[in-house]
């Protein structure tokens, strides 16, 4: 945390601003958490723009001091260069996760928790990623009918958030689906989802 003193113009203190600053050490914890976890990891709402913030300080001050040899310049550079690969391996890191979520939504659904804890930047990328699985499904769909196939094999899907409680109930197709609490998201069959977001019971992500 940065403390910034203020005075008056008479040189008195008359208070004081704090910042809350990332550390290398915050943005290695960040790392391990993700390492060591199936699900994603909540973070800072403004991660990103932290440690951005904290390796442009620390290549400023690899610039300002470059032709000065001494210790501590080079534990910042190596701090530098370790946060930059730290940083990037849990992007990378989030990205699997993320691409598994995709996966078990396409054919079941995710918990509400997974999808809070996603960056604004993920949520539109697991959206659009949704998005495109539903169109690969309605083309293979699309390659069965022709040839006066059921459409049983794959079944459309609608990603869906529920508004309220739902007991287990029995689909169309005989199915078991549910229960459902207040929060949960699913990818519900596409006249169950349809059916439940007429009557306000649920709300559609991915349509």
């Amino acid at each position: 945390m940065l403390s910034i003193l203020l005075y008056n113009h008479n040189g008195y203190k008359f208070g004081s601003l704090f910042y809350i600053m990332i550390s290398y050490n915050d943005i290695y914890e960040a790392l391990r958490k993700e390492r060591y976890s199936e699900q994603l990891q909540p973070l800072q709402k403004k991660f990103i723009l932290s440690v951005a913030e904290y390796i442009e300080d620390k290549k400023k001050i690899v610039i300002e001091n470059n032709e000065v040899l001494s210790d501590e310049v080079n534990k910042i550079k190596k701090q530098l260069e370790n946060a930059t690969s730290i940083f990037k391996e849990l992007m990378t890191l989030r990205k699997k996760k993320l691409l598994g979520l995709v996966f078990v939504a396409s054919e079941t659904g995710i918990s509400k928790r997974d999808f809070e804890n996603m960056l604004d930047f993920e949520k539109e990328l697991f959206d659009n990623i949704i998005i495109s699985v539903e169109h690969a499904d309605k083309s293979l769909i699309s390659q069965f009918n022709f040839n006066n196939i059921t459409t049983g094999l794959v079944v459309e899907r609608k990603l869906v958030l529920f508004l309220e409680p739902i007991e287990e109930f029995v689909g169309l197709d005989g199915e078991s689906l549910g229960p459902f609490e207040k929060g949960d998201i699913s990818n519900l069959p596409l006249q169950i989802a349809d059916i439940l977001a007429g009557d306000k019971k649920v709300e559609i992500i991915v349509d």
